[in-house]
C-alpha cells in the first residue's frame, strides 16, 4: 500500500530484460551506438515528427532544466504556474542552467488559464533594460496537483504564447498518464497544438531512469547538445538509457503502464468518495489529494500505509487536512482496495 510517489515503484521485466540485452558485448559511447539511433527514429515516428530532435537523459529535472536553458537567454523569464515542478522542486536548477533565466509566476494554482498568462506576459517586458525580457511558457501535464489539461487548455494556452511570439516547453514527467486520460496522441498534445519542446517521461512510468527531450524544430539540437555535455547529462554508457526506452516503447508499453496506474487512481478515487471524503483535485489521472481528519491518516499509516500529507501544524486530530496519493503501475487492485478498508474502518 505504497502511495508515496510513482517514483518508488518497482522496474517492469521488459525493462530490466532490455537491459540485460544491451549488456552484450561493445558498443560506441555517448550516444553514437545503433540502439540510441533507432530509439530516436521511434519517438519520432510516435509524435509523428520526422525532423525532431530527440535525446536522451537520466533526469527529469535535466530534462527540464537543459530544455528551457536551450530556449531562453540569460537576461529573459520563464512563465510556469507557482506549483511548477521547476520552481518548486528543482532547487533553482532552471535558473543554474539557463545562466541566471528567473521563473516568472502566473497567479493560480497548478492549472494555469489563458488570461492570467496574457496578463503575466504584458506585465513584463515594459521596462526596457532594467527589467527580464519575455522567454517562454512552461506547462505541465499531467500537473503537480494531479489535474489534466484538456486539449483545448493547452491549445489556448500555446495560442497565447505564440502571440508573443514565445516558445512553450511541456513538462511531461508524466506525459504518459495525460495522454491515457485524454484519449490523445502524443502529437495532439504537442506540436500540434504549438508545443516546441516535450520532455517525454519515463521515470515516473516505471523506467529506471530516463527522460527523452524532443525538440520539434531541430534547430535547436546543436545548441541542445553542448548544453547537455556541459551539464553531465551525456552518458558515456549511453544504450542503456536506450535500452530502458526500447523497452518503454515495444508495443506502446509506455501507454499500458499509465493505464494501469490510472486504472488505480480512478479506482481509489471512487472508493474515497464513496467513503465521504472530499477528492480535492478535478480530474483523474494516476494522483488523488483529499482530505480526511488527521486521526485517520495517523491510525492508516499506523497499519501500514505509506503516503503524504500536511498543514498539520498545530491542527486538532478530528480536523481534516490535505494528503495525496500517488498510484504507480504496479500498483493493483488489492492494494488499492486494501487501503480503502483500512480508510473505511479509520473513519
Amino acid at each position: 500500500m505504497n502511495f508515496a510517489s510513482d517514483n518508488g515503484g518497482p522496474v517492469p521485466t521488459q525493462v530490466l530484460e532490455a537491459l540485460t540485452r544491451a549488456n552484450e558485448g561493445y558498443a560506441p559511447g555517448y550516444g553514437s551506438d545503433a540502439l540510441t539511433a533507432k530509439v530516436a527514429d521511434q519517438i519520432r515516428t510516435l509524435f509523428e515528427a520526422p525532423q525532431a530532435a530527440v535525446y536522451l537523459v537520466g533526469l527529469g529535472t535535466a530534462a527540464n532544466a537543459l530544455a528551457l536553458a536551450t530556449l531562453v537567454q540569460p537576461y529573459q523569464t520563464v512563465f510556469c504556474t507557482p506549483d511548477a515542478h521547476i520552481h518548486m522542486d528543482e532547487c533553482n536548477a532552471p535558473e543554474f542552467y539557463t545562466g541566471g533565466a528567473k521563473l516568472t509566476l502566473v497567479p493560480g494554482g497548478d492549472v494555469m488559464t489563458p488570461q492570467a498568462l496574457r496578463a503575466a506576459i504584458a506585465g513584463e517586458e515594459n521596462r526596457g533594460v532594467h527589467g527580464p525580457q519575455r522567454g517562454a511558457v512552461s506547462l505541465t501535464n499531467v500537473t503537480e496537483g494531479g489535474n489534466v489539461y484538456a486539449l483545448d487548455q493547452l491549445g489556448a494556452l500555446c495560442d497565447v504564447a505564440k502571440a508573443y511570439d514565445l516558445p512553450v516547453h511541456l513538462d511531461g514527467a508524466r506525459f504518459a498518464n495525460a495522454c491515457v486520460a485524454l484519449g490523445c496522441t502524443p502529437a495532439q498534445m504537442t506540436w500540434k497544438l504549438g508545443v516546441d519542446v516535450v520532455v517525454f517521461g519515463g521515470t515516473k512510468n516505471g523506467l529506471m531512469g530516463v527522460e527523452a527531450v524532443v525538440f520539434f524544430d531541430p534547430k535547436h539540437a546543436w545548441e541542445f547538445e553542448l548544453r547537455r555535455k556541459r551539464g553531465a547529462q551525456l552518458y558515456s554508457k549511453h544504450r542503456y538509457l536506450a535500452a530502458q526506452m526500447e523497452a518503454y516503447l515495444e508495443g506502446n508499453f509506455w501507454h499500458d503502464l499509465a493505464s494501469r496506474a490510472n486504472a488505480s487512481g480512478t479506482r481509489l478515487r471512487a472508493g474515497l468518495e464513496a467513503l465521504g471524503l472530499e477528492v480535492v483535485n478535478d480530474t483523474q489521472a494516476n494522483m488523488v489529494f483529499f482530505r480526511a481528519p488527521l486521526r485517520v491518516h495517523r491510525a492508516v499509516m499506523g497499519k501500514g500505509a505509506v503516503y503524504h500529507f500536511w498543514g498539520t501544524e498545530d491542527v486538532p486530530e478530528d480536523e481534516p487536512v490535505t494528503a495525496r496519493l500517488v498510484c504507480d503501475w504496479s500498483l493493483g487492485d488489492q492494494s488499492v482496495d486494501d487501503f480503502l478498508k483500512l480508510m473505511g474502518q479509520a473513519l
